[in-house]
């Protein structure tokens, strides 16, 4: 067999007659996972490092850009990701939020007819919910509850006032029960349980370095919280 014949029948072996050595691969796009398991460890990477950021300096001073750094990645896996900062934020209500949400609802419902133990029971689920997830009190208090939150914009647009309408119908029909003090507006209540909740676990880093010492953790402030609702709430 000549070399020719044998050429000829490599190259028949081969796909549509190419060369059996593969041309050599270009670099891999920057940013881009590599899928699996390891695709979503770093997409919620991603996410943890964009709830810092939006903890300690805003939303609206956060680009993807700063995100990436936080991460350690490079922009173009951010935007692998997550194409915008409202498409992230979105991603942030429907994984996070939604779930906290779910879980610091129903206080109301399990104790229909006992306002003390309503309130009480809400008051522990806040302190937990800011225990189990650091950034929660701080973003909260910065974009929810603070006026010209983007966070708080986009919550509403998304789920509406329902739950503050049915906890302001509650709070009235217990005063007018004879079931809570009466002196109580029920406009504020909801919104004083969250200062004495979520307030101090979003400011620990500013008093926890006072010159007193304190010895304060969550269930301190859950105590307190309680110890003050229990002593304010009853009719007078």
């Amino acid at each position: 067999m000549t070399t020719a014949d044998t050429a000829a029948d490599r190259s028949l072996d081969s796909p549509s007659g190419a060369k059996e050595a593969k041309a050599p691969q270009g670099p891999k796009r920057p940013g881009r996972p590599s899928g699996g398991a390891g695709g979503a460890e770093q997409r919620e990477r991603l996410i943890a490092a964009a709830l810092a950021l939006f903890a300690r300096q805003g939303i609206l001073d956060t680009t993807l850009a700063a995100i990436a750094r936080e991460a350690g990645v490079t922009p173009a896996m951010v935007h692998y990701y997550f194409k915008t900062r409202d498409q992230l934020i979105d991603v942030l209500i429907d994984e996070r939020f939604v779930p906290l949400r779910t879980a610091l609802g129903g206080s109301f419902d399990l104790h229909p007819d006992d306002p003390l133990a309503a309130l009480t029971e809400l008051t522990r689920r806040f302190v937990e919910v800011g225990q189990a997830h650091p950034w929660f009190a701080p973003l909260w208090v910065r974009e929810v509850i603070s006026e010209g939150g983007l966070l708080r914009q986009r919550m509403h647009e998304r789920f509406g006032h329902d739950n503050q309408r049915k906890a302001h119908a509650a709070i009235e029909r217990w005063q007018r029960e004879g079931k809570l003090n009466a002196d109580l507006e029920p406009s504020l209540l909801f919104q004083s349980l969250l200062g004495l909740t979520l307030l101090p676990l979003a400011t620990t880093p500013l008093w926890r370095n006072a010159p007193v010492p304190h010895r304060i953790g969550a269930e301190e402030i859950a105590r307190h919280a309680v110890a003050l609702i229990t002593h304010g709430i009853r009719p007078a």
